[in-house]
Parts: C-alpha cells; sequence; structure tokens
C-alpha cells in the first residue's frame, strides 16, 4: 500500500501566569513542541481509536491510521 502522511496543525495557549505554563515555556521551542505533540499523541490517539476504526470498517481503499 503507498503512505501518504499528512498533519494537522494544533495551537496551544499558554496562560504565562500559571507554574506549569512557565516551565513549559522555559524550555527551548523544539522541545515543547516534542512534550506538546508526545501529549496530544498520548490523549488523543486512544480516544479517536473508535471513530479511526469505525471510518475504516469495509474500507478497502485507504485506511487511516495514526503516524507513530
Amino acid at each position: 500500500m503507498k503512505t501518504i502522511q499528512h498533519s494537522l496543525h494544533f495551537i496551544t495557549e499558554l496562560d504565562e501566569t500559571h507554574p506549569t505554563a512557565k516551565q513549559l515555556l522555559e524550555l527551548d521551542n523544539d522541545t515543547q513542541i516534542a512534550f506538546l505533540e508526545t501529549m496530544l499523541k498520548e490523549l488523543l490517539a486512544p480516544a479517536l481509536k473508535p471513530a479511526i476504526d469505525e471510518a475504516n470498517e469495509g474500507n478497502s481503499w485507504a485506511l487511516l491510521k495514526v503516524a507513530e
């Protein structure tokens, strides 16, 4: 099967006065992005799995998957 990798872009708004947000903002940009992307994948992928499975059910021409 041929694979097409695509991406959705998320934006995280932070309250700069919150202690946890302050800690995140002290990190370099690449680390901030890696942290947020990991968190999103860990939180959203399991919640989306039933919807992805339903979308893929009986579909022979394309399958939606969460990239690792």
